[in-house]
């Protein structure tokens, strides 16, 4: 559990990435052609990772990131961090409701490691910008994200020629998430979030339509992936708080899965090993509040009422009538509020503009406010 001294939960909260700026976008399209060399690139994403930490300050964001700023994508630019995983371009991307998405994976060239990771520098930087209320959150993939990007398609064949013993995957895997959570650590993190869409894939019927061939069943796929999240935080340091959110696919305003958390609540919601849980609320592809039932004493929910793949501003009314309901299931003083995932989770961004997703920051807080004080 985090250090009691540090705050690190707050009301109104945020799970992480924001739209990018055009700006950011050319010098990315630039470095890609090679007409921006890294030094460049990098100056640009200071100068803009800046100017977003100061609008999450004025807009009242605690907790700070830095958008996701220097990343393609939500979860594959980490993975490619990692000792002993190469980019790759596949032949399709991943199939959302209405659009694929563009094409990138991950391939082992050897064992997994996670010494030198860059996401520590990255988080270096942002956290230049604490002061009093204010702390650096750095988002990563879940371990189970992982886990399953190395089996996605044609990448199980070769997963399996490298590491023939899956249980000696696993355990390599924990080991180099281990090693990043002890160095962010030692670069003074102390608010980690685990982005994981694994549980939202397990949830969805047509995962399943697609799997009736193998040996699979949601039992095993969720006791696999709740291993090897669990096998990661072992050893995790006592003053690192350690959340996690779970997500249905969001890429450009479009979703990947759906299905309530009713089948996977007694599995993330009452044995996973973390903080608290950041939680999509909001559609009806989540369905009810009743699997918060689960939900370990002591743990934090943070409902995702707020939507970030539609630039309509909810209704206060509405807001405080859901959250008046969810917390018949958990008590109101363990809940907090949060868009239901970010903005621009791949860097092409969802369908709103930079103003409309600041009113949807604004609302969160706004509500926040009127609830808890």
């Amino acid at each position: 559990m985090s250090n009691p001294t540090i705050q690190t939960a707050f009301r109104a909260d945020h799970v992480g990435s924001f739209l990018r700026p055009a700006e950011l976008k050319e010098a990315r399209a630039a470095f890609g052609r090679g007409d921006l060399d890294a030094d460049q690139l990098k100056a640009t994403e200071d100068s803009l990772i800046t100017q977003l930490i100061n609008q999450q300050k004025a807009h009242g964001l605690h907790a700070l990131t830095d958008g996701e700023f220097r990343r393609s994508y939500w979860h594959l630019d980490f993975m490619w961090g990692f000792g002993g995983v190469e980019h790759i371009e596949l032949d399709h991307g991943y199939q959302f409701h209405g659009e694929e998405t563009t094409k990138g994976s991950i391939r082992l060239t050897g064992k997994i490691s996670g010494e030198h990771h860059p996401i520590v520098e990255h988080y270096k930087f942002v956290k230049q910008f604490e002061e009093p209320g204010f702390i650096a959150k750095q988002t990563i993939p879940a371990p189970a994200q992982l886990l399953a990007e190395l089996f996605r398609g044609d990448n199980t064949l070769n997963t399996k020629r490298v590491y023939p013993d899956l249980n000696e995957l696993e355990h390599d895997i924990a080991v180099a998430y281990q090693t990043v959570i002890r160095d962010l650590r030692a670069a003074g993190c102390h608010n980690i979030q685990l982005d994981d869409c694994t549980w939202g894939m397990i949830v969805d019927d047509g995962y399943w339509r697609q799997k009736l061939s193998s040996e699979f069943s949601l039992r095993t796929e969720a006791e696999r992936y709740l291993r090897i999240n669990n096998l990661a935080l072992d050893n995790r340091p006592e003053d690192v708080d350690i959340n996690t959110h779970i997500c249905r696919g969001n890429y450009h305003s479009t979703y990947a899965s759906q299905g309530p958390y009713d089948r996977v609540a007694p599995y993330v919601f009452a044995q996973e090993n973390v903080d608290g849980y950041f939680l999509e609320y909001d559609d009806e592809r989540s369905g009810g509040f009743e699997p918060l039932r689960e939900v370990t004493d002591g743990k934090r929910v943070v409902l995702g009422l707020v939507t970030t793949k539609s630039p309509v501003l909810e209704q206060r009314d509405v807001l405080l009538r859901r959250i008046d309901e969810a917390s018949k299931y958990i008590p109101l003083d363990r809940l907090s509020l949060s868009p239901q995932c970010g903005f621009a989770s791949c860097e092409i961004g969802n369908k709103l503009t930079e103003a409309e997703q600041w009113e949807k920051v604004d609302l969160v807080r706004q509500v926040a406010q009127e609830v808890w004080g």
